[in-house]
């Protein structure tokens, strides 16, 4: 009776005790990717999660704002003329009499299509260009880069004039003419990556497979450069949206009766003394996004690289 008794009570610890598959499931801890640890981080940083929100607000308020308006903003009213902010209009009227508001708004729609536009085409330059000359590297990254440097050295504003001026003034030959002088800051960051990706063990095994230049660029060194990439893009879109505001204050960029808020804030500032409200509206607006898209910049480059924000 007792060993019946001791070999049921040992059956029964054997039964109740977890087996040691068990107790190493229990122990590991679930792995997490770059981008999960970079979304974290980004959490954690309440101003650059603060910029991110504000600014998804304005391309809300640009985007939907216009539709729920009941002004039109190339509607005239010369009788009425430019009247302070009020009920009625709440950012105020122009010169011409037209709400300020809606000019405000589809201002910044434009604003921000010349900047997330131009930044796209930046992008797809910038990152395939200097990913072929960091991979391929020797003579054809020494000729790649001196043109680089080439291009460096002319004023991209410049540049831009006569782009504008020997093509026409026309909104998409803007977008493809800055994007065409952003580019290169973009190049120089990605192919220092490729050059200190291409001697891992990875890219090692791609090229012994005998995997094309093409698929080792475009499938295993882009995707592991995304991360600066991502980041000066953010800062790229506010520079792009300064020199389109440069343009437009020059007369070169958006043409009446459209409006950017770079043209809104020419405008405001000849007659500021005046009528100040047409200047400190479109300013305001466009100041806030420069700041966002700078402090959302800084924490994607801290949540991407958690060393530099130590150091």
């Amino acid at each position: 009776m007792s060993n019946y008794s001791q070999t049921g009570v040992a059956a029964g610890d054997r039964n109740s005790t977890p087996s040691v598959g068990e107790i190493v499931a229990e122990e590991i801890e679930a792995g997490s990717s770059l981008w999960s640890d970079a979304s974290a981080r980004l959490r954690k940083n309440k101003l650059a999660l603060g910029s991110l929100i504000i600014f998804i607000l304005i391309v809300l308020f640009c985007v939907v704002g216009p539709w729920l308006s009941p002004y039109d903003s190339k509607a005239q009213n010369l009788i009425a003329g430019p009247e302070s902010p009020s009920a009625q209009h709440w950012f105020g009227t122009d010169t011409l009499g037209r709400d300020l508001l809606v000019r405000v708004m589809e201002g910044g729609r434009i604003s921000l299509l010349v900047g997330l536009v131009a930044t796209a085409v930046s992008l797809l330059i910038g990152v395939i260009y200097g990913a072929t000359a960091g991979y391929l590297g020797g003579r054809v990254d020494a000729v790649l880069m001196r043109f680089v440097d080439l291009l460096y050295a002319l004023p991209f504003t410049i540049f831009v004039i006569l782009l504008m001026v020997a093509f026409g003034r026309s909104l998409w030959l803007m977008f493809v003419a800055i994007g065409c002088v952003e580019w290169l800051t973009m190049a120089r960051i990605v192919r220092s990556g490729v050059i200190g990706l291409k001697k891992q063990e990875f890219i090692e095994a791609a090229v012994s497979l005998g995997f094309s230049h093409k698929r080792i660029i475009m499938r295993h060194l882009i995707p592991n450069v995304l991360g600066p990439v991502i980041v000066i893009s953010t800062l790229t879109v506010p520079s792009v949206m300064l020199l389109e505001a440069f343009l437009s204050f020059l007369g070169l960029g958006v043409q009446p009766p459209n409006a950017s808020w770079g043209v809104l804030i020419n405008d405001g500032q000849q007659n500021m003394e005046i009528y100040p409200w047409l200047l400190i509206f479109p300013a305001f607006f466009f100041a806030l996004t420069l700041f966002c898209l700078n402090f959302l910049g800084d924490g994607l480059r801290d949540a991407l690289d958690p060393k530099s924000a130590k150091d």
